[in-house]
């Protein structure tokens, strides 16, 4: 008889992702007690006592600065995400970025705000001041594009069906990114490069050390004069200060963001937008449908794909006994596993085993019904940090 898994969800989450898990399978709900799984968007979760029942974390979306990632890797749970899942979402904002910028679009809105409809000057008022609000077309530009993922493709494409000229820098590339790069991007062999030859440059990359304030007041003396910097990355991987004294001193045409702060808002030439990046029904279905997916072939099957804490791994099922091992990474645990095995009795029928950074997990199909002594006896092995006996 199929498990039922109790989910938890603490923030609301799409329909079109709960939907993915079926009902004769699984209980969801806001007020589940001892949950399998956390689903979560934005809620705060470092404060949170998790339950030790948790054996997986789903974040309906890139980011996970919300959830405490070391703890829970310290406990063998993975935390998964959805990246790329908001990614169209994101690429349309940039867009309408560059023609904001471009087009003096905001300040030519609060001109037409002002006026007053019952001012019979106001069809004179709109032809005299529509001259302060002229800009430039965004055909023949260059955009520089830093983080190619698949946000960074994806504007790297759109840019270039604008008539845009485009460069980019990445240099942890990913495969799958690079083949799905434009021919047409030409390639930087540094942040500074960019920064030098782009009219526009929008930021793509994750938060972590080595980009924080990435953007800084050394970095912006390299950018062509009237530039416009467009951040739908992370708050933190731009100077602030530096960039509002480049707009003061005129280094800088724009900022455009999608993170609002003390530091930027008001400033005349600070477009900041209220966190729009993944606020589409396409792009929250998405993300949740994607999520789900990921959680409950975790809780089934034990695959593990885009965990921000665990290595990718999926096998097909060869037997209807599997177990999964989540350990640290350290010398002989595959044979202590094996030998655990050998001494039940058990025939491995298949396995797989792969490590990321201090985590290491393992998949095993045996060819019979695994006895609870086994499963004691491969917890007791030093390293092992959770181990789960999936019978289909």
């Amino acid at each position: 008889m199929a498990k039922n898994f109790q989910i938890l969800v603490l923030n609301q989450i799409s329909q079109a992702g709960l939907k993915r898990l079926p009902a004769e399978q699984y209980s969801v709900g806001k007020d589940i007690a001892q949950p399998d799984a956390i689903l979560v968007r934005s809620a705060d979760m470092h404060k949170m006592d998790i339950p030790a029942s948790v054996r997986a974390i789903g974040r309906a979306g890139a980011g996970t600065n919300n959830i405490p990632v070391k703890a829970m890797s310290a406990r063998g749970v993975p935390v998964f995400n959805a990246p790329g899942a908001n990614a169209n979402a994101v690429k349309e904002l940039v867009i309408a970025g560059m023609l904001l910028s471009a087009r003096n679009l905001t300040g030519a809105m609060r001109f037409v705000s002002a006026l007053d409809p019952k001012d019979p000057e106001m069809e004179k008022k709109v032809e005299d001041g529509k001259k302060n609000f002229a800009g430039y077309e965004l055909a023949g530009h260059t955009l520089g594009v830093i983080g190619l993922g698949k946000i960074g493709c994806l504007v790297a494409d759109a840019a270039i069906k604008l008539g845009m000229h485009v460069m980019g820098y990445d240099p942890e590339i990913t495969v799958d990114a690079a083949w799905s790069l434009p021919s047409q991007v030409k390639k930087a062999n540094s942040v500074a490069e960019v920064l030098k030859n782009a009219n526009f440059v929008s930021l793509h990359v994750p938060m972590v050390d080595a980009t924080r304030k990435m953007v800084n007041e050394q970095s912006l003396e390299h950018m062509r004069h009237g530039a416009v910097l467009l951040n739908f990355s992370r708050e933190g991987v731009v100077d602030e200060a530096a960039v509002l004294a480049a707009l003061d001193t005129k280094k800088l045409a724009s900022y455009v963001c999608d993170f609002p702060s003390p530091h930027v808002n008001g400033h005349p030439h600070v477009i900041a937008l209220p966190h729009l990046g993944a606020s589409t029904r396409e792009a929250e279905d998405n993300c949740a449908a994607m999520v789900a997916d990921q959680v409950r072939d975790y809780l089934e099957d034990g695959n593990v794909q885009n965990a921000v804490n665990f290595p990718n791994i999926t096998m097909p099922r060869e037997s209807n006994f599997r177990i999964a091992i989540a350990n640290a990474n350290v010398p002989n645990m595959v044979g202590q596993i094996s030998t655990a095995m050998a001494k039940a009795n058990l025939n491995i029928h298949n396995m797989m085993n792969k490590s990321r950074g201090d985590m290491a997990y393992t998949l095993v199909d045996v060819d019979s019904a695994v006895p609870q002594a086994a499963i004691d006896s491969i917890a007791g092995i030093e390293g092992v940090l959770v181990v789960r006996y999936l019978p289909a």
